[in-house]
């Protein structure tokens, strides 16, 4: 059962990364990326009510638990914001890979704050899921692809970032209740988006957006945010039934869907992405594909 609340993370968010790239290149060009974060803390802001009808308790939780969740979701969006200035620099595929870092970190944090340890075999699974998504990190011919410092540097704080966010849901979740945990993540996260609010040019941005691209804008990121809340939804109820670790490790498969969804976008959405179809690269993500099948398989056992 965790497996597939832990697919439904990369799937969506495999999606969402093509929308991100989309929102990004038509509407973001000559904007600063914390603009789209508002719109990200504005569907937070209204799951919240939502959330206190369904579970009244939230309301009733130690201040100081509060305070930590609320901060858990200022990380996530911090996370989100580092990736929004990645991909504004390159392609999707190119960024993706990098998020496999995250499994790494989440390791680590999740052994030191949560005390998790994995099985060898389901270690194993975790060593084959990576190696398949850092498979997709090489170019057709097998050379390593060419990060930008400045690419690689955002991607590794916005995966230790959103793994540090994802130990801590995970903490109070099983101690406190998930929607509890939920509502002030959210909570914290809308606290993000206000104070992007304060600064005076982003207001600016964010109003000027609003005024010229009200309709599509709105339309195009307001779905995107609700397939981002599934995939965020799916993979925190996950962690709750498997350790953390493997959620992440099943999570960095995102790579491979994005891949996928490139695929279906150069044959049939051609404007709205490419990827390269040749022979080559098909092997080498076919390749990918079958050491992630056996890591998911390994890390479930």
């Amino acid at each position: 059962m965790w497996l597939l609340f832990a697919f439904s993370g990369p799937v969506l968010w495999a999606a969402s990364t093509h929308i991100d790239k989309y929102l990004v290149e038509k509407y973001f060009k000559h904007s600063d990326t914390a603009v789209l974060m508002v719109f990200t803390a504005f569907i937070g802001l209204l799951m919240l009510p939502f959330i206190w009808f369904y579970k009244p308790q939230t309301l009733a939780i130690a201040p100081a638990s509060i305070a930590v969740m609320m901060v858990s979701g200022i990380l996530y969006m911090g996370a989100m914001l580092f990736y929004l200035r990645a991909i504004q620099s390159a392609e999707a595929s190119v960024v993706a890979p990098l998020f496999q870092a995250s499994t790494i970190f989440t390791f680590i944090l999740a052994y030191l704050l949560l005390g998790e340890t994995l099985s060898l075999v389901n270690a194993g699974g975790v060593a084959l899921i990576i190696l398949g998504a850092l498979l997709l990190s090489f170019d057709s011919s097998f050379k390593f692809r060419k990060f930008k410092l400045r690419l690689l540097l955002l991607m590794l704080a916005a995966t230790f970032v959103l793994a540090l966010s994802s130990v801590i849901f995970k903490y109070f979740a099983v101690r406190d209740e998930f929607w509890s945990t939920t509502f002030w993540t959210y909570a914290g996260e809308a606290l993000f988006g206000v104070g992007i609010l304060l600064v005076p040019k982003y207001l600016k941005q964010f109003m000027t957006l609003l005024k010229t691209n009200t309709a599509p804008l709105l339309a195009v990121n307001g779905a995107n945010e609700l397939i981002n809340l599934g995939g965020g939804l799916g993979v925190r109820f996950a962690s709750l039934l498997a350790p953390v670790a493997l959620v992440s490790a099943v999570s960095s498969t995102t790579t491979l869907f994005v891949f996928g969804f490139g695929v279906l976008l150069t044959l049939f959405l051609p404007k709205l992405g490419r990827e390269d179809l040749s022979r080559a690269n098909l092997i080498q993500k076919g390749s990918a594909a079958l050491l992630v099948a056996l890591g998911v398989l390994l890390a479930n056992v």
